[in-house]
């Protein structure tokens, strides 16, 4: 088998270790050697050893580990040798330290503190701070009193006459019959807006009341009388996504600013708007009555609606199929801006899960005219389906049989037999939560069922309650361990056609502070610097704690 996997077909990992050794031709002919400083006992140091005389001879390079991903459409990763040993002396340093506090209101009152500087004083100053260091504290200050004077530079505020608090921002016409609301500055109306420090009666007039993003129509919500959650669903009807998307998204009522804050009924919440939507357009597609508007449907109507969809999609004749053929689903939590204007992460702080359907087909044109001809909508899960159909082609093997296999009987891939080799973070009778040998984001966390279930089309309610459940733990493992802009993404098989034995995939790839991407990960080479066992393992311990919660 020629396939560029790490899953062999005896369900075991296979991958490549590198033992650099190589000669390199010295060409250079000018000589720059000069004083780089001193030492503290006034030794100079030089840069001598930057101008070999001769050719250079490497004997013995540091080991390289080369994990072929198990989905060959990801690439691969490569792991130092001296990096990971480091790590795997203490899995518990795999963590990103808390962000310290940060005043500048404060701190300007401590530098004068025989002077106290008045609130207005400290206005000016905000005022009058280039606008990279005003991004820079709406982004990183956890002063609220200092968030809130940031915020009222950035729009014109309506406030409560009794309590102060805002109600409303005002708004003026756009030139367009329309009205709009007025801000000064929108980059650090996003900024701070995005800030989990600022006091939360300002994120709901600023981000988080229903019309304060927009004019986007809620076609569904769903809320919870034993907790305080309550989700909106919106619906993208001019989308960057085909026949638009939809948008689940707390209300202001329930501030999910950080992941800590997360429960699993918000994760159910917004997952049962996902399954709604999905079980009601296919419904509707294939002619089966729906239910009733304007009301929720509950759990037992949801599981029924679903049967009758699949049932019927499997009795229907190829004419008679839906167009639409598979889901699109993806969330990104976290923001952050950099002072030079860069948006790092999602557009918004706040919880904000998507999903569409994609077409089965589109219509083409070429030169600008139609053509006879229709191609494939996108969707993600086909790269998997084509990599599966070829490696049980050449291997005769189920290629989620292999990879569940090979998970379960890991070794650690520096062959240490006394530290712990296991992949698995979590698992019950329904799905699997675990370290993909080959991770992209450094922190990556894989999820899968532990049967043939391809899409959400296929999943009962019990596998639901599953992927919810393991999706709530695998963002709060990330999270206890510092991990703050997490994008998850879902690999589902098409409703029709496929392989019976493809499961569906969802990855977790948090973004780290090293590790912007560059021209490695766009040649889809991912650098990590421990090995995937002692990951696995600092997850693990950060399960009781999330266990508790739930």
């Amino acid at each position: 088998m020629n396939l560029p996997t790490c899953v062999a077909p005896n369900g075991k990992f296979i991958y490549g270790i590198h033992a650099p050794a190589f000669l390199t031709q010295n060409l250079r002919e000018i000589d720059a050697v000069t004083s780089l400083g001193t030492t503290a006992e006034g030794k100079p140091v030089s840069n001598q050893a930057n101008f070999p005389a001769g050719d250079v001879r490497e004997t013995g390079g540091e080991l390289i580990f080369e994990v072929p991903n198990a989905f060959p459409f990801r690439g691969s990763t490569f792991i130092l040798n001296s990096w990971a040993d480091n790590c795997a002396q203490d899995p518990g340093q795999i963590r990103i330290p808390k962000p310290p506090s940060v005043s500048f209101s404060e701190s300007l009152r401590q530098r004068q503190a025989e002077d106290t500087p008045h609130t207005e004083q400290i206005d000016r100053f905000l005022r009058l701070l280039p606008e990279p260091f005003q991004l820079t504290l709406g982004v990183t200050s956890t002063d609220p009193a200092e968030l809130t004077r940031l915020a009222e530079l950035t729009c014109d505020f309506e406030h409560d006459p009794q309590s102060g608090h805002p109600s409303g921002i005002n708004f003026r016409p756009n030139g367009r019959g329309e009205v709009e609301p007025c801000i000064h500055n929108g980059l650090l109306f996003e900024a701070v807006a995005n800030n989990p420090c600022l006091p939360d009666a300002y994120k709901a007039v600023m981000v988080l009341k229903p019309g304060a993003q927009g004019n986007s129509e809620i076609v569904g919500d769903w809320s919870d009388k034993r907790s305080d959650t309550r989700i909106y669903e919106y619906l993208r009807r001019n989308s960057y996504i085909p026949w638009g998307h939809y948008a689940a998204n707390m209300a202001d009522t329930a501030v999910r600013y950080r992941i800590e804050d997360l429960t699993l009924a918000d994760i159910s919440g917004m997952r049962h708007l996902y399954y709604q939507r999905t079980y009601l357009r296919l419904a509707a597609e294939l002619g089966l009555e729906g239910p009733e508007s304007r009301k929720r449907l509950s759990e037992g109507i949801l599981e029924t609606l679903r049967q009758c969809v699949k049932d019927r999609l499997e009795r229907s004749s190829a004419d008679k199929r839906p167009s639409f053929s598979s889901t699109l689903w993806g969330w990104n939590f976290g923001f952050d801006f950099s002072p030079s204007r860069y948006r790092l992460h999602a557009s918004h702080q706040q919880v904000h899960q998507q999903y569409a359907l994609v077409p089965e087909k589109v219509a083409t044109f070429e030169n600008g005219e139609p053509s006879d001809t229709q191609m494939d909508g996108y969707g993600c899960g086909d790269q998997l389906r084509a990599f599966i159909d070829e490696y049980r082609r050449q291997s005769g093997a189920s290629f989620f049989d292999a990879y569940e296999s090979a998970i379960r009987a890991n070794r650690r891939l520096d062959g240490d037999g006394s530290r712990d080799r296991s992949l698995v973070v979590f698992e019950d009778d329904q799905v699997m939560l675990f370290v993909p040998k080959a991770q992209t984001s450094q922190w990556e966390l894989q999820l899968m069922p532990l049967k043939p279930v391809g899409n959400i089309l296929e999943a009962d309610a019990s596998m639901r309650r599953s992927l919810d459940c393991a999706m709530f733990m695998a963002v709060q493992v990330l999270g206890a361990m510092g991990a703050a802009m997490i994008t998850a993404i879902e690999y589902p098989k098409r409703f029709y056609g496929g392989a019976a034995d493809q499961r569906l995939v969802y990855c977790f790839l948090p973004r780290l502070p090293e590790s912007p991407g560059a021209f490695s990960e766009a040649q889809l080479r991912w650098i990590n610097g421990h090995y995937p066992e002692d990951f696995a393992s600092a997850c693990r311990v950060q399960l009781p704690a999330v266990r508790i919660s739930i």
